[in-house]
């Protein structure tokens, strides 16, 4: 769960190829009789066409531009250090108004382009910028700013790791260092705007449920160090380049020392005493949207923007419960495998607890994953066309989030290959990370998860850039669930064990469907959701807890998986079925990949667009 450069795109030299193509018919021309009125009539069409995708171009070079400017953060993960300097802003009424006035601004200026002009990327291109657009605007009327803290989408762990110097903020001169200090010194001043809106919320109803924000607490007390030199954020003067000068080495020392002291500290202290003393004896009791004032609106909202479709929350629950009972006989299958007399829940727990499915060590976990990956890397040729240029690291979860981060995740790589990607392997608590997930998780965050998907729309030349960095979430996370069903295509899922870690893992996919909706449309409790993780799922229990707990953070969220990964497999089986012998596996994933996140019903009608093409 998810973020340049600018160069030049295709569709630019598209529109100059286009330009030199009518240069070369008016030569022709002055060698010929004159054309007809029909003829004239197509060329100054094809004129008006290429005026209006530049003008679209440009308008999204332009917000593309004032977009980072306004959001310095986005700017320093994309590999654009201008603004490494400055924090941006956390959610002040300036703020929120100039955000709101923007959308507004590019909708109108994306309105007043002829879009039946248009074709191909450029028409793409226009629809996705514009309901992007329409989508912030109608957004605006739910108070999401008034929550802006919780135990998995933490500030204050973000900015810790940026300061540790293992992300994205870079430290490797001396003006580096100077940025990221100019930078912490807004964060006292962010964490007061944050505060004042967390009360309003408390005034207006608009709280996080209490027992997430205990989570938070602890998270923010690791930083709160009485010895300077064992702050995450004196890493980068422990790390210091040894080119630097000793009077630099010296001073940029006290910096370190002094903004510890006296922003770091203070500003984690105050935020921890606010929530601990104020925000939690008010926040709410309930778990769900429902909880919230006009609560059941703002969750079909999200529901709409996160799946890209239609779809109502009821429907979603039931195709949950639909999918739930279809893995359960899956299941039974293996089960009949490997021999195992007993009921479901039985084997569900034979394989959570069985001590051969544990780690020794998270040594042996993490090399776990890396002997996977030198595997998947010789057969993913076989299944893509083409393969991303951008690396990646595996590392484990660090120790101060660990507790309350999922089991796996993945941070983008540096466009301009400054920076690897990151596959994160949360190595808490092995016990609830079993032997038979290794498999799935790698599939889903790495490759061709992930890090094949974001990569290679980073490396596209031929989009705007809104498009090459942002996404769709159905889109990204079901094309992650989807590469999870790739494993026997690519030589795992051999073991049967493996095979039911996969299918666990898509049941876990289904499961949320079920609570993310119980939760937020039908005001399920968080042990209404526990339980019934338990009775349909292997998971242990300390990942059931922050895995509800997620669902309560971040509403709809959980839902992309598997409304996504349903699509795409859909409209494999669509290719298969229409092309027959014609169907070529390493050109649908091209198909599916070669535009970048786009929206279901977007992605949709582009397959079946190739499909029709293919049959000729």
């Amino acid at each position: 769960m998810y973020r340049v450069s600018p160069l030049k795109t295709a569709l630019a030299v598209s529109l100059a190829l286009g330009l030199m193509a009518c240069d070369n018919d008016k030569a022709a021309q002055e060698h010929t009789s004159a054309k007809p009125v029909a003829e004239v009539s197509q060329a100054a069409a094809e004129q008006l066409q290429q005026s209006e995708a530049e003008k679209a171009n440009e308008l999204y070079k332009e917000y593309w531009q004032r977009n980072l400017e306004m959001n310095p953060l986005n700017a320093t993960f994309l590999g654009d250090h201008r603004y490494n300097d400055r924090l941006g802003d956390f959610g002040s009424p300036e703020g929120l108004a100039k955000q709101l006035a923007f959308a507004k601004e590019f909708l109108q200026r994306i309105n007043n382009i002829d879009s039946s002009k248009l074709s191909g990327q450029e028409l793409l291109s226009y629809e996705i910028f514009k309901s992007q657009r329409e989508a912030e605007i109608e957004g605006d009327k739910f108070p999401g700013h008034l929550q802006p803290i919780q135990q998995f989408y933490n500030p204050f762990n973000f900015m810790a790791m940026l300061g540790s110097g293992q992300s994205a903020q870079p430290f490797q001169t001396v003006k580096h260092y100077e940025d990221w200090i100019s930078r912490l010194e807004q964060a006292s001043a962010g964490a007061d705007v944050m505060i004042a809106n967390m009360r309003e919320g408390i005034e207006t109803g608009v709280t996080r449920p209490k027992v997430l924000m205990q989570k938070v607490l602890p998270q923010l007390k690791a930083h709160m160090v009485d010895d300077v030199e064992t702050s995450l954020f004196y890493t980068p003067v422990k790390n210091m380049p040894e080119d630097f000068s000793e009077e630099d080495k010296k001073r940029l020392t006290g910096l370190y020392v002094n903004a510890i002291k006296t922003v770091v500290v203070p500003t984690y202290q105050k935020m921890h005493d606010f929530i601990e003393q104020e925000y939690i004896p008010a926040a709410r009791e309930t778990h769900g949207m429902v909880g919230l004032p006009n609560g059941k609106e703002w969750y079909a909202f999200q529901v709409k923007q996160t799946t890209s479709t239609d779809l109502t929350p009821d429907q979603i629950h039931q195709i949950g419960l639909d999918e739930v009972a279809r893995i359960h006989k899956e299941m039974r299958g293996v089960m009949k495998d490997v021999a195992f007399e007993g009921s479901l829940q039985e084997f569900f727990e034979f394989t959570k607890n069985d001590q051969q499915f544990i780690f020794d060590s998270k040594e042996d976990m993490l090399q776990a994953y890396e002997n996977l990956r030198s595997q998947l890397d010789k057969t993913a040729p076989e299944l893509f066309k083409v393969i991303p240029k951008a690396q990646f690291e595996i590392r484990a979860v660090e120790p101060f989030r660990e507790q309350s981060s999922s089991s796996a995740s993945y941070q983008g790589a540096a466009p301009d290959g400054s920076r690897p990607g990151i596959f994160y392997v949360n190595t808490y608590d092995l016990s609830a990370r079993p032997t038979w997930t290794v498999e799935s998780l790698y599939l889903h965050e790495a490759v061709p998860g992930h890090h094949f998907q974001i990569s290679t729309q980073q490396e596209l030349q031929d989009i705007p850039d809104f498009r090459r960095f942002g996404g769709n979430t159905a889109y990204v996370e079901g094309w992650g669930l989807y590469s999870e069903s790739l494993g026997k295509e690519m030589g795992v899922y051999s073991d049967p064990y493996q095979y039911f870690g996969a299918l666990s893992a898509e049941l876990w996919r289904a499961i949320r469907l079920v609570v993310d909706t119980g939760f937020h449309a039908k005001g399920w409790t968080r042990q209404e959701v526990l339980d019934y993780m338990e009775i349909n799922s292997p998971v242990a229990e300390a990942r059931r807890v922050s895995e509800a707990e997620r669902f309560m953070a971040i509403p709809s969220q959980a839902l992309a998986y598997k409304i996504g990964q349903l699509k795409i497999r859909e409209l494999r089986t669509l290719a298969e079925n229409e092309l027959g012998e014609k169907f070529d596996i390493r050109e649908f994933h091209y198909q599916v990949l070669k535009d970048g996140s786009v929206p279901l019903n977007i992605l949709e009608n582009k397959i079946k667009r190739w499909i029709d093409e293919v049959k000729g």
